[in-house]
């Protein structure tokens, strides 16, 4: 809840009813001193004619500046009486409170980063290899993918999951649930990329496994633009800390 104070308007004291009295006292003696010193040059100028018209000429600029300046300082000085009145009630409000944390609500995915925080991540090696491949098209339909379809099974032609990305691209996955000590090799990926793209129309490939990628599976993927998502980063991507497929490359040239 904003929390609202208030602050309450001194009352006026006979010391403020003297300003308008003081003010009116100090113009009357400027306008006195000015009328005084004016019959007093007048009568200098009487006998000193030419000094008199230079000065005079010498004071025109001055004064036109005054003249000027005079609105100014009338608002100035109307600001400044408005700055020193207290305010009859000020209302403090606190600042909106801090965003609070969205689950399950996809976000702007167009970089392929997510800063949704999704439920649990679920252990996906214990998963069989239906439940492996939704768990996977649910992670690209949590993170902006539209038309996401699980089209694994026999005849597949290596096309797990379809969809299609934030920015517009037809995204073609792979989904390889090996074990540690299964990697996923240089063949696999051959023969997904001899169909990802000419077959399924992938504008971006990408092969997901619980397990990792043998050297040259990562070189012939780095040479046909597939993008090879290992176990540790399907579950930084699971968990919102890291990219999904359709953003930065992830393919581990080391």
């Amino acid at each position: 809840m904003p929390i609202r104070r208030t602050r309450s308007v001194k009352p006026r004291t006979p010391d403020t009813l003297r300003s308008p009295l003081l003010t009116l006292a100090l113009a009357g003696a400027v306008i006195c001193g000015g009328v005084l010193l004016f019959l007093r040059f007048a009568h200098w100028a009487g006998a000193h004619p030419v000094p008199a018209v230079l000065l005079a000429l010498l004071a025109l600029p001055v004064l036109y500046t005054l003249f000027r300046a005079m609105p100014r300082v009338r608002e100035l000085r109307r600001a400044a009486r408005a700055g020193m009145e207290p305010p009859a009630e000020e209302t403090i409000t606190d600042p909106d409170p801090a965003p609070q944390i969205l689950l399950h609500a996809p976000t702007d995915a167009q970089d392929g980063l997510t800063a949704v925080l999704p439920p649990p991540v679920p252990d996906f090696a214990a998963l069989d290899p239906d439940g492996f491949e939704a768990a996977v098209a649910e992670l690209c339909e949590r993170d902006g993918c539209r038309e996401v379809e699980v089209v694994g099974g026999a005849g597949d032609l290596g096309a797990d999951v379809l969809a299609t990305a934030p920015d517009g691209r037809r995204v073609v996955v792979q989904c390889k649930q090996y074990g540690p000590d299964h990697k996923v090799g240089s063949q696999d990926l051959q023969r997904f990329g001899g169909t990802c793209w000419t077959v399924h129309g992938a504008q971006l490939a990408a092969v997901v496994t619980t397990s990792e990628f043998t050297a040259p599976a990562l070189e012939y993927a780095e040479t046909c633009g597939i993008r090879c998502v290992d176990g540790a980063s399907l579950a930084a991507w699971a968990e919102g800390a890291g990219p999904a497929p359709w953003g930065p490359a992830m393919v581990d040239t080391a």
